[in-house]
């Protein structure tokens, strides 16, 4: 028995388009609900969602089984902190704030075993190997990990190339948010230029064969980064979709006009 098949990986690498939706609520259960609702890949994330080790492990495992393929995000791209993660039997990683060729190429070590990497052997006491049931997992995890990095900085596009030509790196994921406040538009993820920063680092990593990667929650937006070329895309947070649910039917009920909302990113 060897390790789980990264489905994402896979199809990344025969150039299906994967559609995926931010889960940031730290619940499992919340996680498990959206995995039945037909996205490729959901992102677990613990940079901006309530989450820690054991909610992360929780929404790994509900994951498990589902056509829905767990990324988790972890705050920061810490080799302890991603030990911990792979042995809780995370194989997609979307690691972010990556600046330089030097931290893409850590973090390429990070997540593999030696002599490729520095990954401590303990997955044994993890979901990663069954609970020590998969025989064959030191010599085929590697493999089957997918490393994206986040490129959402002026020093990020700058070093944009050396990154994406990083062997192990699987892909590139833009983010828009952060990067439009870096290059002085806070708040407007969608400023011209802002987009025009979008679309060539989406043409220069397509040079380097990676795949590229971006998210909005707006379908307009989504529409027009898949024309850009998005190969992988999250369209929405499991947050968004409840507070607009949850605001919509109250206004509906009550024949109000809806309202115009303002929030802090995403």
């Amino acid at each position: 028995m060897s390790a789980p098949k990264n489905t994402f990986k896979a199809a990344l690498r025969e150039g299906r388009f994967q559609l995926g939706l931010w889960v940031a609520l730290g619940s499992a259960y919340a996680a498990e609900i959206a995995s039945g609702s037909g996205y490729d890949w959901l992102l677990l994330d613990g940079e901006h969602g309530p989450n820690d080790m054991p909610l992360l492990g929780a929404q790994i495992g509900a994951l498990r089984g589902t056509a829905s393929h767990p990324i988790v995000r972890p705050p920061m791209g810490e080799a302890w902190l991603l030990k911990q993660l792979l042995d809780q039997g995370a194989q997609s990683f979307l690691i972010p704030m990556v600046e330089t060729a030097e931290q893409a190429g850590a973090l390429v070590r990070a997540v593999r075993y030696p002599p490729a990497g520095i990954r401590g052997v303990g997955a044994g006491l993890g979901r990663a190997s069954d609970f020590n049931r998969t025989p064959e997992y030191l010599t085929t995890a590697n493999d089957e990990i997918c490393l994206i990095v986040q490129i959402e900085s002026r020093a990020g596009l700058a070093a944009l190339d050396e990154i994406a030509a990083i062997e192990g790196v699987d892909g590139i994921f833009i983010g828009p948010s952060d990067l439009a406040a870096d290059m002085g538009y806070l708040g407007q993820p969608s400023a011209p230029p802002v987009t025009e920063a979008i679309r060539d680092a989406f043409a220069r990593v397509q040079k380097h064969g990676k795949a590229r990667g971006i998210m909005t929650v707006l379908l307009d937006q989504a529409h027009e980064y898949r024309a850009m070329g998005a190969d992988f895309m999250a369209i929405g947070t499991d947050v968004n979709c409840l507070v607009g649910a949850i605001d919509r039917l109250r206004r509906d009920f009550l024949g109000l006009a809806e309202t115009q909302q303002k929030g802090g990113g995403y």
